[in-house]
């Protein structure tokens, strides 16, 4: 390592952590119905806490997406980084907006949150945001692009995660917001999985550098369609394989105090998937 890469490396760490005062900033902000300190420290809020490392993580994906490829110097670097930093922190937030009516559309999930305390809406946060930092990186990474691609593979992104919930929902025999309503973290770590898992396909589709619309179109189409048929087929080898002798939904919802662990096993088992695409592909 020279002395310039390590000086770059050093610049380009205080351009993130600059990112992340702002991404800390425009949550606050956009939240002021509590206040974070009072909520984790003295109330000791666990949903909250949970929300905010999916988000910090998502953050962290997001501008993984600007890091990662060749750099164009290092003055054209820092300002790719602030710029497609600061639209990483709007879309992120703007997604937060977006699923806190489409992913649970039943109830508010802050309010579950912050008068709850309730864990399994913020596992499903959690899961939502690093599902969207997934597929931010997709849409920013690569050559060829700009604003225009970014915010299209955004959008498609965003309209894919929400079919993927309504599906997942679909293919569970039980109600997932009713479970998740009732403090049910098992079943809210589980559909967390799904969307970290769904945000990781549609990162797989859309990364590298921009061809034409066809082309790109067309990649991330194929990879959002094996993710979609994935979940049923990836839910029923969980099943029948990581817990074998049991029924998978009587432990996450039909007994008194629901298995976080079998929850837990199914997020694995989708994210597990989704990183296997990834490498097999």
């Amino acid at each position: 390592m020279t002395l310039d890469q390590v000086v770059s490396g050093i610049l380009y760490l205080i351009a993130v952590f600059i990112l992340f005062v702002m991404g800390k900033w425009v949550y606050d902000k956009t939240h002021p119905a509590f206040r974070i300190k009072e909520e984790l420290v003295e109330k000791d809020n666990m949903a909250l806490a949970v929300d905010l490392m999916g988000y910090y993580l998502g953050l962290v994906f997001a501008l993984g997406g600007i890091l990662e490829g060749p750099s164009v110097g290092i003055v054209d670097d820092l300002l790719d980084i602030f710029f497609f930093g600061a639209v990483s922190i709007l879309l992120l937030n703007l997604s937060m907006f977006i699923n806190n009516r489409m992913i649970l559309p039943r109830f508010d999930n802050y309010k579950e949150m912050i008068q709850d305390q309730n864990v399994g809406t913020g596992v499903v946060q959690a899961g939502n945001h690093i599902a969207i930092g997934l597929i931010i990186y997709g849409a920013v990474s690569g050559q060829g692009g700009d604003l225009i691609t970014a915010a299209v593979f955004w959008i498609l992104g965003q309209l894919g995660l929400i079919l993927a919930a309504k599906v997942y929902n679909t293919i569970t025999p039980f109600d997932i917001h009713d479970a998740i309503e009732k403090d049910n973290v098992a079943v809210g770590v589980a559909f967390a999985g799904v969307l970290v898992a769904l945000g990781n396909i549609i990162r797989l589709g859309t990364m590298g550098d921009f061809y034409s619309w066809r082309v790109n179109l067309t990649g991330y189409g194929q990879y959002y369609l094996f993710g979609i048929v994935m979940l049923p087929v990836v839910r029923m080898a969980t099943d029948k394989l990581l817990l074998p002798g049991a029924r998978l939904t009587d432990e996450v919802v039909h007994q008194q105090h629901p298995n976080v662990g079998a929850g837990i096993l199914e997020a694995f088992s989708y994210i597990a998937a989704s990183w296997l695409l990834g490498w097999i592909v």
